[in-house]
């Protein structure tokens, strides 16, 4: 990861000169999500600041037992305490990511937008997005070092939750030497990788597992045998009585079949929307194709939300998919 000194003056900069704080991240958390607002909580903590948490979905099972989890509130418990004139956003694209809990931001608000996604906007008054990043954990890190912070074992705890979460359990492309210097590090103030781990990359819901099975019976691939692709509908949810944050990780069954280049699992919402996740190995940009579409994320994961009929997103998404394995093997 390329350290930005200036970037990260800002940041400090930020959280010394004021003592009350907003702190936020995208809709439908992930471990990264969950991990950085918890690291920054932890970091505000141990600097003696008012700090309120938010998330505009509830926090998924798996990372409850995270030390400070019950911190984070959903927009309307926040509502009396509103409007909030300093915020940090993490792991949150763009603005739009944070959901419900824009309407708890003041209109002339400072923001400290952290983050490391490719396609972020540079939505906050001040911005600290490190594309090289393996998880915006990995750039709190360095901000626990700006700040000359004590690295205790909660805060190491959800640091590293993040940065397991993003690198795929230390197995995506994106574990640098640096990730793993960082891992190391945290193990030694505390950390417990093996409960971590069990809990997070491991154990599986029933609503998870029905979800999975019946997403695997979609699994269609194309002709080349180089995209695979799953739905789930609405129905599906309810029948498994499960919900949004049990599908975490469903997705990866497509890229993981032996010659699929893409896996791609389709959506569909309770206001009939299509949420589309991608996954890629090497020859798709996942990350440029979600946005063609309007949304963002990674070259090798990424989503965007699209307002169709089922047929036609999947025709849409589908032959995007196939234009550009064209281009990667031309």
């Amino acid at each position: 990861m390329t350290p930005n000194h200036e970037q990260a003056a800002e940041a400090v900069r930020f959280i010394r000169e004021a003592d009350r704080f907003l702190v936020v991240s995208h809709v439908n958390p992930d471990g990264d999500a969950i991990g950085s607002t918890l690291g920054v909580a932890w970091m505000l903590k141990q600097l003696g600041k008012e700090f309120h948490l938010v998330n505009a979905s509830p926090v998924p099972a798996k990372f409850r037992f995270l030390p400070g989890a019950e911190w984070i509130r959903p927009p309307e418990a926040l509502r009396s305490a509103a409007p909030f004139s300093h915020v940090i956003a993490v792991d949150a694209a763009d603005a739009e990511r944070m959901g419900e809990a824009r309407s708890l931001i003041a209109e002339d608000a400072q923001l400290l937008n952290i983050d490391h996604h490719a396609t972020n906007d540079r939505f906050g008054t001040s911005n600290w997005v490190v594309p090289d990043a393996a998880a915006t954990a990995q750039v709190l890190a360095n901000l626990v070092e700006a700040l000359k912070l004590r690295w205790e074992t909660p805060l190491a705890a959800c640091i590293y939750t993040g940065l397991l979460t993003d690198t795929g359990g230390f197995r995506y492309s994106n574990t640098t030497p640096a990730v793993l210097e960082l891992a190391s590090h945290l193990l030694k103030q505390g950390v417990h990788p093996g409960e971590i781990a069990d809990r997070v990359m491991e154990t599986m819901t029933l609503g998870q597992l029905a979800l999975t099975k019946r997403a695997l019976d979609t699994l269609t691939f194309s002709d080349s045998g180089q995209v695979g692709w799953m739905w789930l509908k609405r129905r599906d949810f309810e029948e498994a009585e499960a919900s949004e944050d049990e599908m975490d990780g469903i997705v990866n069954y497509a890229r993981n079949v032996e010659g699929v280049d893409v896996g791609i699992l389709f959506r569909e919402t309770d206001d009939g929307a299509i949420k589309v996740s991608l996954r890629s190995r090497e020859k798709v940009d996942v990350g440029e194709l979600a946005k063609s579409f309007g949304g963002g994320g990674h070259a090798r994961a990424a989503g965007c939300t699209l307002e169709e009929s089922p047929e036609k997103v999947e025709q849409m998404v589908l032959s995007r998919v196939s234009d550009a394995l064209k281009r990667g093997s031309s």
